[in-house]
């Protein structure tokens, strides 16, 4: 996203949230790594890969100050944070969405992106998991939403197919479950479709990372859920380069 970023000319700014990183193939305006690293944690406290990252998370929170000095007082910037994976911090725990309700007291419109591997649509168990692990973080921190299915590159499914996915319908899912299930395990699967149903919240974007069209595609459903660019002023636009202008290019067929 921050290659495209550059591309269509959005000054995205990356902070990193997780305390388990290693590198980046971007900069990084601010690295949650300064203030506390998961490394240090599991060698001087002598925590476990889970355990430590927990208790980085209630450090953080306890000092949110250096967050708010870190990512400073402007305006018109645009932060992609990049937080980590681990379900527990945006399913039950509470340090996430204090987080989040920290940045919102300071001025920041947020919208949380879920992002789930397309990969998951290949097993109705994964993928109805994947939902619930989705539903659970939209209750959990109560704020704008995106859903995402990444990795769609690697999908060779026609897009009626894939259609099924985008919105899911929990009757077919508990269908396809149970023709993989045993029968006691049925009124497990029933109630779990039921609380999707019940929600009706689930629903996914496909994103291609290699195709500009999906990248504008998830962020434009970002820009309008944190109501991006309505308090901009507007610019004269540029003069296209005559390169631009010779350029063609062709549509292919699906």
């Amino acid at each position: 996203m921050y290659e495209h970023g550059l591309a269509v000319k959005r000054n995205f700014k990356i902070v990193n949230l997780d305390p388990a990183a290693e590198h980046f193939k971007y900069p990084v305006a601010v690295d949650i790594r300064d203030l506390i690293s998961l490394e240090d944690v599991v060698e001087e406290l002598e925590y476990g890969p889970n355990g430590g990252l927990l208790y980085c998370f209630e450090y953080i929170a306890e000092n949110l100050e250096w967050l708010n000095e870190q990512l400073g007082d402007a305006d018109d910037d645009y932060f992609i944070i990049d937080c980590p994976g681990q379900i527990e911090l945006y399913s039950h725990m509470p340090v996430m969405k204090n987080i989040v309700a920290a940045l919102q007291r300071w001025g920041f419109m947020t919208c949380a992106v879920f992002v789930l591997d397309s990969q998951f649509i290949a097993d109705s168990g994964k993928f109805l998991s994947g939902c619930l692990a989705c539903l659970s973080a939209m209750v959990q921190l109560e704020i704008a939403h995106v859903n995402v299915l990444t990795k769609m590159d690697l999908i060779r499914k026609k897009r009626s197919f894939m259609e099924r996915f985008y919105q899911p319908d929990p009757e077919n899912l508990v269908a396809d479950l149970n023709e993989s299930s045993n029968p006691s395990m049925y009124r497990l699967n029933q109630a779990m479709g039921e609380l999707l149903e019940d929600y009706s919240l689930v629903g996914f974007l496909p994103l291609n990372i290699y195709d500009p069209e999906s990248l504008n595609f998830v962020l434009s459903h970002i820009d309008q859920a944190v109501q991006y660019g309505e308090d901009l002023e507007p610019r004269d636009p540029e003069e296209p380069e005559a390169s631009d202008m010779d350029a063609g290019g062709t549509d292919d067929d699906d």
